[in-house]
């Protein structure tokens, strides 16, 4: 099966094929090429996409917005088909039983070492492409978050949030995430900088 994937790497791929796939495995497809989602993620990168999540449900409570986290599809069209971190849709005509079937408003990425670059470069265009209304990057390893605002058809420069800080979301007012938190880092303020830890 995987000398057949690798093969078919080479073509086109579209939703109907992607449903194809055993589900034991994890692909994603971006204007129609197939991108393997291997090694799986670290316990580091899942701890932080499940505190960081955790806490955007807390802040969305009560609100029209609904969070998911992955593995859950996103069909952008029928060839881009993508398994975000975490994601916020607040159209429900766009979540069905199968997938979220359209563009979601918020986008998380939590980076990995296999994946940083295509998070960073392919998938931050194709949510621009699409219309994401903000797109966050997560740095486990580093401890800080970049934040990305929708500015016409292209994202900005972006703005980046320390381990230390609060992360401002842009397109939900009010909402703000702790990212010492998030990174189990300790409280700032708590630790006397000569005390910390090098990392």
């Amino acid at each position: 099966m995987l000398a057949n994937l690798a093969h078919k790497q080479s073509m086109n791929w579209t939703w109907s094929d992607y449903q194809t796939l055993p589900e034991s495995e994890r692909w994603e497809i971006i204007n129609g090429e197939a991108f393997a989602m291997s090694p799986a993620p670290s316990t580091s990168h899942q701890g932080v996409a499940l505190r960081f999540a955790a806490r955007l449900e807390r802040a969305l409570a009560g609100k029209a917005c609904t969070p998911f986290v992955a593995p859950t599809d996103v069909r952008f069209s029928e060839t881009d088909v993508v398994q975000p971190d975490i994601l916020v849709v607040c159209d429900p005509r766009k979540i069905t039983p199968a997938c979220i079937d359209g563009v979601p408003d918020l986008v998380v990425e939590v980076l990995s070492p296999g994946t940083a670059t295509r998070d960073l470069r392919e998938k931050k265009a194709l949510y621009a492409r699409f219309g994401v209304k903000e797109y966050l990057i997560v740095d486990p390893l580093e401890h800080y978050a970049m934040r990305f605002v929708l500015e016409g058809q292209a994202y900005d420069a972006g703005t980046a949030f320390g381990g230390d800080e609060m992360l401002v979301l842009g397109t939900f007012e009010g909402i703000e995430i702790p990212l010492w938190e998030v990174f189990a880092l300790p409280v700032p303020g708590s630790v006397p900088a000569a005390e910390r830890p090098e990392r």
